[in-house]
């Protein structure tokens, strides 16, 4: 089964910028982590400051109606902003960590790894959303948790409906092969990526796929399509476009790479 929609077209994915798309699947409307603060800095508890480089390239305005928020996590600012936040009450439900779902209160639910819920399809059917892992770094989850905090991805499956996974801030190539075990192949990934980096955390290993690992996980998961995202306008990404296109032009892959 092909990345289509049920016209035959490929699965449009409107990417915003940073961490932020949207995309209708089995006639309900997702958005991921969504952000769309003016660019500024972000300064953090532990003395490191995030600086959003870009604007968005749309506002919530323009978003239409969004039925449920794929939220990986709601730690860090560059995942989820001050508009971000705002807009999560008017959504009918947020998905994201345990933590999260406690933290973020009414319309909001945490999923577990490999747990999932079923959503009812406009006009009959059912979607289901399975949360998967992630790991904001890398090490073992459970010291990498410790300082990053937690995050969930997710794959979205439905009868008659193409696979689609989508990453969060995920650095760790052990969860991908784990989610490929149960989903693989994958229609469309959209990949968090962009190598984001800082000096003092992790001894400046990335706490996100780089570009070459981002191809590598198209290939663990047998991906057809992979939309990119979170590799730019945010000053700790240390990768952009243009590494993504040599990174998957290198594999082969470059008919797979969708940068709108």
């Amino acid at each position: 089964m092909s990345a289509l929609s049920p016209t035959g077209e490929p699965m449009p994915v409107r990417v915003f910028g940073g961490p932020t798309a949207l995309f209708e699947y089995g006639g309900l409307r997702f958005l991921t982590d969504p952000t769309f603060d003016a660019p500024g800095d972000y300064p953090r508890p532990d003395g490191r400051r995030l600086t959003k480089t870009a604007p968005s390239s749309g506002s919530p305005a323009d978003l239409g109606r969004i039925d449920v928020v794929l939220l990986s996590h709601d730690e860090h600012p560059d995942n989820l902003d001050h508009s971000g936040r705002a807009l999560l009450a008017d959504v009918p439900l947020t998905l994201t960590t345990p933590g999260g779902g406690q933290r973020l209160g009414e319309g909001a639910t945490g999923l577990t790894d490999w747990e999932s819920v079923e959503l009812d399809r406009p006009g009959g059917g059912t979607i289901t959303v399975t949360g998967v892992p992630a790991v904001h770094g890398p090490g073992p989850r459970e010291e990498v948790e410790a300082v990053t905090g937690e995050v969930v991805g997710f794959v979205l499956t439905g009868d008659g409906l193409p696979t689609v996974y989508v990453s969060g801030d995920n650095a760790s190539l052990d969860a991908v092969k784990e989610i490929a075990e149960r989903f693989a192949p994958v229609d469309t990934a959209v990949l968090f990526a962009g190598a984001p980096r800082f000096p003092n955390l992790f001894d400046g290993a990335c706490i996100v796929v780089d570009s070459a690992r981002a191809a590598e996980a198209t290939q663990i998961l047998g991906a057809r399509r992979v939309v990119p995202v979170h590799y730019d306008s945010w000053g700790h990404f240390t990768e952009g476009r243009e590494e993504l296109v040599a990174a998957f032009t290198a594999a082969g892959l470059a008919d797979r790479l969708d940068l709108g």
